[in-house]
């Protein structure tokens, strides 16, 4: 009997793979950093091999580290980092140039460019996206001018286009799946949610040649089998969807106007808005969150570019703490921030900001300003700019939010969970199980096998591990006047070359 179901999670900073059972338990994990290249200012590239060598690593090892057997395997679902571009030749399967990063800002001149040929309404209306570095379109018009030789075979038809999951579902069965989830290709600028075919207009808009692209797919359907070589059994995969789409589906946000954010690298809140996607606000992100069967589901982000990676670099570049799980105690040592205001604009601003010239700044520093003062100020912009994120969402949507469901790395801190309800007045709960991505990919894996039912039956099974509520508003105003005057500040550091 089919007794489990693996979810592979390919992060931007680790890969995982996590085992879950019929009651939604996780049964195993195993995780594998990768290296983080920094080529130039602003860029951020990935090793495709290294995130393929380090996901196929963590599949075997958790499989053996959790004991079970190969035919206890019901299927594999995916989630990825989005946007992130591979493009590698068909034939060797090899990449012709390191993965370029959804954080990279390389393209910036370029959007810049697109903006002021007044496209913008042209990309919104047929993608939901603004024109910005962040999505792969640009991305892939980078790697095809700036490479020797590699427009020329891209138009001969020998390379291969994917995001992250498309380099894997390949990998995985050796070159015969050349796939990605229609949630994954609403993040490429190149992907007409409305018709749900990539869009001529805008491949000619950006030169880029359609016999590079993946076909698209269902985010719940049987697509294929992982090679014998890999892991054996005929394991089906069955899952596919980007990491916040897949989260999504794991904190069970079926229904039109639920809210979920995930606290990870960035921070990434989405709202459910049913069958037909929210076009009208300029500062948003509309995106498919998923499609199963004739059904399509839309929801509207906003993306937030640094929040556990904040923690990261008080972590490793100014060491003011050993491991990132030491931020919560370090922040409570003070009772505020002391003044302290942080905008952690690493790689420009998201939602709804949109700079993307802006560049972190730290203010309010004083002689009597401590690490713990820093450490407390840094959780409160996260929570910071989840609030101007969902601020702007509530209003677009007319929608009265009274509960956001939390995930992630950094949900599991307790005092950013705390600021987090305070600044915004409502509810916030944390699932029992906190890798709602991977189980978003596992869900969506296991409806397509029937290995489980329905959403009726998931919905059963999904269980709360602590609620927040709020507590106090003293001192908000302050801080959201002073976090507005940062903002404002941080704006347009960076002059367009």
């Amino acid at each position: 009997m089919k007794k489990y179901i693996i979810s592979l999670d390919a992060g931007t900073t680790s890969n995982r793979a996590v085992v879950f059972d019929r009651e939604l338990n996780i049964k195993g994990i195993a995780q594998q950093e990768f290296r983080q290249i920094f080529p130039d200012h602003g860029w951020v590239e990935h090793d495709p091999m290294e995130i393929w060598n380090t996901q196929s690593l963590v599949l075997k090892e958790v499989i053996e580290k959790s004991g079970i057997s190969h035919d206890e395997i019901a299927a594999i679902g995916i989630t990825n980092q989005r946007e992130t571009t591979i493009i590698w030749d068909r034939s060797t399967g090899k990449p012709v140039h390191n993965a370029i990063v959804w954080q990279d800002r390389r393209t910036a001149d370029f959007c810049e460019e697109l903006k002021s040929k007044g496209l913008e309404s042209k990309v919104k209306e047929k993608t939901g996206l603004v024109i910005d570095a962040y999505f792969s379109g640009t991305k892939i018009k980078w790697i095809l001018d700036n490479v020797k030789g590699v427009r020329e075979r891209a138009e001969a038809g020998e390379l291969a286009f994917g995001t992250v999951e498309t380099w894997l579902a390949w990998n995985l069965t050796k070159g015969h799946l050349h796939v990605t989830d229609v949630s994954n290709a609403s993040r490429t600028m190149l992907f007409n949610i409305n018709t749900l075919v990539w869009d001529g207009e805008l491949l000619d808009i950006l030169g880029i040649p359609e016999k590079l692209l993946p076909g698209v797919v269902d985010s719940s359907q049987f697509f294929g089998v992982v090679d014998e070589s890999i892991i054996h059994g005929n394991i089906p995969i069955s899952g596919m969807a980007g990491d916040q789409q897949a989260s999504l589906f794991g904190q069970l946000c079926f229904e039109k106007g639920m809210v979920k954010n995930t606290y990870g690298t960035g921070c990434f809140v989405m709202m459910n808005t049913g069958d037909k996607p929210e076009l009208n606000n300029p500062n948003l992100l509309s995106t498919i969150a998923w499609k199963i069967g004739d059904s399509v589901s839309y929801a509207t982000e906003g993306s937030i570019f640094v929040a556990g990676a904040l923690i990261q670099w008080l972590r490793d570049s100014l060491k003011i703490i050993e491991k990132s799980s030491d931020i919560e105690a370090l922040a409570k040592e003070v009772e505020d921030s002391g003044g302290v205001v942080i905008v952690p604009a690493f790689a420009g601003l998201g939602a709804p900001h949109w700079d993307q010239f802006a560049r972190g700044t730290v203010f309010g520093i004083t002689r009597s300003t401590m690490p713990a003062h820093i450490a407390r100020a840094a959780l409160e912009a996260i929570a910071l700019q989840v609030k101007d994120a969902i601020d702007e969402m509530v209003s677009a949507s007319g929608l009265n939010m009274k509960l956001l469901s939390v995930d992630g790395g950094a949900s599991v801190n307790n005092t950013l969970m705390q600021i987090q309800s305070d600044l915004l007045q409502c509810e916030v709960v944390r699932p029992e199980v906190t890798e709602t991505t991977a189980l978003g990919a596992a869900l969506l894996a296991g409806l397509a096998v029937s290995f489980w039912k329905d959403e009726d039956e998931i919905k059963k099974l999904w269980k709360i591990d602590k609620s927040f509520s709020p507590k106090s508003t003293e001192g908000h105003e302050e801080l959201i006047h002073y976090w507005k005057k940062a903002i404002d500040r941080t704006k347009n550091w960076i002059e367009p070359k």
